[in-house]
């Protein structure tokens, strides 16, 4: 069961007016929160939250938003849900509020993979609170750095930047990689309203931090050279740059770690667009193959659109022998596959993520 599908009728709408709740609000909320006094948890419990939400995680990097979510979904019913009206120490509260925000803002990751942006948005938010309730800057930072990514997909810049701006400005001590991780984005975004000359300084921010965070310990899952890269591509390609573009994700899928299959499937997909805008059919063709080579295993909204892009780019070229071979690959794999969500009224764009917290 996935308890969140009631509402699934109106969950491909987005709103470009979202508020981001504040503090006081938020604190006021979660202090009059009812609990169950004949239930106790201690630090056990918020180590499982953090494990489930690791395992669902990778299963969500490897086969998508349409087949983790509802374990995610329910998991946070029937689990975290209890867990946060029971009785604990403060420490062990705040640290189950944490969890339960970081499995939130994956949720809301997810929906919006599967194309429920609405969906996604209600996730976020309610992250969001959990985050400020728990005193957790990293985890309310990741989900503001999200919901820009959300935006930016859809073609909405100045949301977008509303919300990176929004993610940096709360996070004044920020290491480094942190420091990377939201100039990334906020150059991406600055790219889509078409300030140049901003984007550049925020992407050259994020170089000159990657290259301080690089110089350190690396930490699994973490914003990385692969993320820089594509935030790179994406720049350049919303600034007129497509060959700066095509080479800077290229760069960025030689050297992203392989276990991002739906990460895979996207950006080369993307690639294959880029280059096939550029003339070079045969390029395209062959990413575009590559990408087919993991799509089945992959259920995914945003994926669904690549696919149907390349459909719909390639069809024009269909008495070309390699095109032709590409769209008879592709057809018995369009079955019982949607067309992204057919409520959202917005083209959705490409946008990517490398692990549970450090969404690109």
């Amino acid at each position: 069961m996935d308890p969140s599908r009631r509402g699934v009728l109106g969950a491909g709408l987005y709103s470009v007016a979202l508020t981001i709740p504040d503090w006081p609000d938020v604190i006021g909320r979660f202090d009059r929160l009812k609990t169950n006094p004949h239930t106790r948890i201690g630090m056990a419990e918020v180590e499982a939250v953090i494990a489930m939400t690791e395992r669902i995680s990778e299963i969500d990097d490897q086969f998508g938003g349409r087949t983790a979510r509802p374990m995610a979904a329910a998991f946070m019913v029937n689990n975290i849900v209890p867990h946060l009206k029971a009785t604990a120490a403060d420490d062990v509260r705040k640290a189950m509020l944490s969890a339960a925000a970081d499995h939130l803002y994956l949720t809301g990751y997810m929906a919006v993979d599967e194309r429920l942006d609405l969906l996604g948005q209600a996730y976020y938010t309610k992250a969001l609170e959990l985050a400020l309730a728990a005193g957790d800057h990293l985890t309310y930072c990741t989900t503001l750095r999200g919901m820009s990514v959300q935006a930016v997909e859809l073609g909405h810049g100045a949301a977008a930047l509303r919300y990176a701006n929004a993610a940096a400005a709360a996070s004044p001590e920020a290491g480094p990689r942190m420091r990377a991780f939201l100039a990334g984005q906020q150059a991406h975004a600055l790219a889509q309203t078409g300030d140049r000359t901003g984007a550049l300084a925020k992407l050259h921010e994020a170089e000159v931090s990657m290259e301080q965070a690089e110089s350190k310990a690396k930490a699994h899952g973490s914003y990385d050279p692969a993320s820089l890269s594509y935030h790179v591509a994406q720049v350049n390609y919303e600034l007129g740059d497509r060959e700066g573009a095509i080479r800077a994700l290229q760069h960025s899928e030689k050297v992203r770690p392989t276990v991002y299959r739906r990460a895979r499937v996207r950006h080369l997909a993307m690639l294959a667009e880029w280059q096939l805008e550029g003339g070079r059919l045969e390029e395209a063709v062959q990413n575009w193959n590559l990408a087919l080579d993991d799509y089945p295993h992959v259920q995914s909204g945003r994926a669904d659109d690549r696919f149907h892009a390349m459909l719909s780019a390639s069809r024009s070229h269909r008495r070309n022998p390699h095109v032709r071979g590409l769209l008879e690959r592709a057809h018995p794999m369009a079955g019982g596959r949607q067309h992204g969500n057919t409520l959202n009224p917005f083209p959705a764009k490409t946008s990517s993520r490398n692990a549970r917290g450090w969404r690109a």
